[in-house]
């Protein structure tokens, strides 16, 4: 009898430890996001490179899955992936936010966009290639900026909502040889202190929609979008809305996952779901009918962001014929087509929109047209995928290597 009871505790001692390691090995898990994504040159390979960025996208391709739209990071990094694959190296690919990596090899190159590369410095070869791509504006600039925007809200509303694009500081770019950007010379100035090479990019728009020929401009003249991820404050959601709640002549569309930050949906209740002339539909996919119809009835999408390397859904609109009407900071080139607002402020943006509604239709029709044009022309993945070519093989060469 004690005999099965002992074999019974044991037993039982043996889920009991299972369970702690199954346990434990869940909540250590997501920390990886994903592991490691290894991808390799055809043949002997001239070396080896590590891309810390958003191996997502990659992980999607190879379980057969479609490639996701949210965010142009998960084709950009797969683009850079084989990039460096078709020019001969084998690649390894983890998450920014993998914090948990440790090299197991001597890396020639690393490309990163965050931490990891300040974090990877002491496991690094002396000769590896550093490149940090920079996709926000420098972090110390952005988190003062943000900063200044929630001030400022704060003294309009007498409130603080919760900061929600605040980033630690790093020194991934004391630590890189060179950088990459999508941004404009807004970003590229955020980080001249450095004295670092820096290339510019083009942006990446996975949808490209066609041109809309049917579009009636003169019905759509008072129509305006505000389209945005995460950071009401930071992209100046808040100033859109207090300047079109004063506009009950001009209609606007509010695209974006703004039930997320509760705090700020709550002081903007009535504006966000009480007003006449204000729709919020929130977060869509950029890919459904819905989307679509909301591009082709707004005639500009309204973006006064206060820091950005690029404002990836200012492209996305102009792709299908939005006239782009932003901050400098939003890092738009808006050429002879788009607007580049004075400042923020509210009674800006009433100015801004109310001339732009005022505007003859032929007027409209060529700005939006050559918005599209402009999307079309310079933005699109392979656009990406050359540039970035060019640029690696520059750096390259540079160091003597193919």
């Amino acid at each position: 009898m004690l005999k099965r009871l002992w074999r019974y505790l044991q037993r039982y001692q043996l889920y009991l430890w299972g369970r702690e390691v199954i346990a434990a090995i869940r909540r250590i898990w997501p920390q990886f996001h994903g592991g490691v994504v290894s991808l390799h040159a055809a043949g002997s390979p001239h070396g080896h490179v590590l891309i810390s960025y958003d191996n997502h996208g990659l992980l999607c391709k190879m379980r057969g899955q479609p490639i996701p739209t949210s965010h142009p990071q998960f084709l950009k990094t797969i683009i850079m992936a084989q990039t460096f694959v078709d020019l001969g190296y084998d690649v390894d690919v983890i998450h920014c936010e993998n914090q948990r990596f440790i090299p197991w090899k001597p890396y020639d190159i690393m490309v990163d966009t965050r931490l990891n590369l300040q974090r990877l410095q002491p496991y690094l070869p002396s000769t590896c290639i550093k490149i940090l791509h920079c996709d926000t504006a420098q972090i110390v600039y952005q988190n003062a900026a943000e900063m200044g925007r929630m001030l400022a809200f704060q003294r309009r509303k007498g409130l603080t909502v919760p900061p929600n694009r605040l980033e630690t500081p790093h020194l991934g770019v004391e630590h890189a040889d060179y950088l990459t950007t999508c941004g404009n010379e807004f970003t590229v100035n955020t980080y001249t202190y450095a004295d670092k090479p820096i290339f510019r990019l083009p942006m990446v728009v996975q949808q490209m929609w066609p041109w809309p020929e049917n579009k009636d401009f003169e019905v759509s003249r008072r129509r305006f979008l505000w389209f945005g991820s995460r950071g009401m404050v930071h992209k100046g959601l808040d100033l859109v809305l207090e300047a079109f709640a004063r506009m009950p002549e001009c209609q606007l569309t509010i695209v974006g996952p703004v039930r997320n930050e509760p705090e700020f949906a709550n002081v903007y209740r009535k504006e966000l779901f009480h007003t006449p002339n204000i729709k919020c539909v929130g977060w869509l996919d950029k890919s459904s009918e819905e989307f679509r119809t909301v591009l082709e009835q707004s005639l500009a999408h309204v973006f006064p962001s206060c820091s950005e390397a690029g404002a990836a859904a200012v492209v996305e609109t102009m792709a299908a014929g939005v006239i782009p009407v932003v901050t400098y900071e939003a890092s738009i080139d808006v050429e002879n087509f788009g607007f580049l607002l004075e400042d923020a402020s509210i009674e800006t943006i009433m100015r801004q929109v109310r001339e732009i509604a005022a505007m003859s239709v032929d007027e409209l029709r060529r700005r939006a047209k050559k918005a599209w044009e402009a999307a079309h022309n310079n933005n699109t993945p392979e656009k990406f995928e050359r540039s970035y070519r060019a640029t690696i093989e520059m750096i390259l060469a540079k160091h003597g290597r193919r």
